[in-house]
């Protein structure tokens, strides 16, 4: 059962057969969807919808003018591709990297603009949490390390053109580059998660302040509203704008990582 007070309020714990919690006993695995969880379960049916949907019509192999879906996907992907991928990577490498950077763009967006929608399936800050924004982060880690060549780690421990002196004895510059590999993706999950938490926030700052106001006086409450629900509105339109704006740059910003992973030689 969940237990309703102790150290151990809010979770599953084992009980005798008077309901009392069974001291010491190992709590049970809690297996119960989480609001995010939902979301983020929500998110992927959409997402192998559309993506399916999509590719079933390139696949059915007409040279029909693209409509419905696929025309509202086209511009994007190809934006993606042109304005992203190829200017960060290169045309003879952005290929293999253009599954993961769409899934991510559309991942980000998506669940952004779930997040601005107060309706379920809406509502859930997907990613606003930072054990979301933290996997995206260590994905982009794992696929830029191992899209590295000798070049990179060159530029990393022996930076050319850096007097010997930042080198040796104390290598100063390449632990600041070293650190800069760590850091970039940690500056990707915070940039992420920081957006999208304080645009909820401030939404629910303005809501907060009718009730806040309405303890005080009836009238002072009603005030406020008018004033929180402009404000409101407004705090929801520009959130659809950062919800663009924060899936482009986590894209480009990935990208451009995987395109400096592959250094040329001095």
């Amino acid at each position: 059962m969940i237990s309703q007070e102790g150290d151990h309020e809010g979770k599953i714990v084992s009980v005798d057969s008077h309901d009392h919690e069974i001291a010491g006993a190992d709590l049970p695995l809690d297996f119960s969807l989480t609001k995010t969880v939902a979301a983020l379960f929500v998110s992927l049916i959409l997402m192998l919808w559309i993506f399916l949907s999509v590719a079933r019509k390139y696949k059915s192999g007409t040279n029909k003018a693209p409509k419905g879906l696929q025309s509202a996907m086209e511009p994007i992907i190809l934006f993606v591709r042109d304005d992203i991928a190829i200017p960060s990577i290169g045309k003879k490498r952005y290929e293999k990297f253009m599954p993961f950077l769409l899934s991510v763009f559309f991942f980000i967006l998506l669940n952004n603009l779930m997040g601005v929608i107060p309706i379920p399936p809406g509502g859930a800050n997907v990613t606003g949490n930072i054990a979301v924004t933290a996997v995206l982060a260590i994905a982009v880690f794992i696929i830029t390390t191992l899209s590295t060549n000798k070049n990179y780690w060159k530029h990393i421990f022996n930076a050319p053109g850096v007097p010997w002196w930042l080198k040796f004895p104390i290598p100063l510059m390449p632990f600041i580059e070293l650190l800069g590999v760590f850091t970039k993706p940690l500056v990707l999950c915070v940039r992420l998660f920081a957006n999208i938490l304080a645009g909820h926030f401030i939404v629910l700052s303005f809501i907060a302040l009718i009730f806040i106001f309405g303890q005080i006086h009836w009238i002072a409450g009603y005030g406020v509203s008018v004033i929180s629900v402009i404000f409101y509105i407004f705090m929801t339109l520009l959130e659809f704008l950062v919800a663009f704006i924060q899936a482009y740059v986590f894209t480009l910003l990935a990208a451009l990582y995987f395109g400096m992973a592959k250094e040329e030689g001095h």
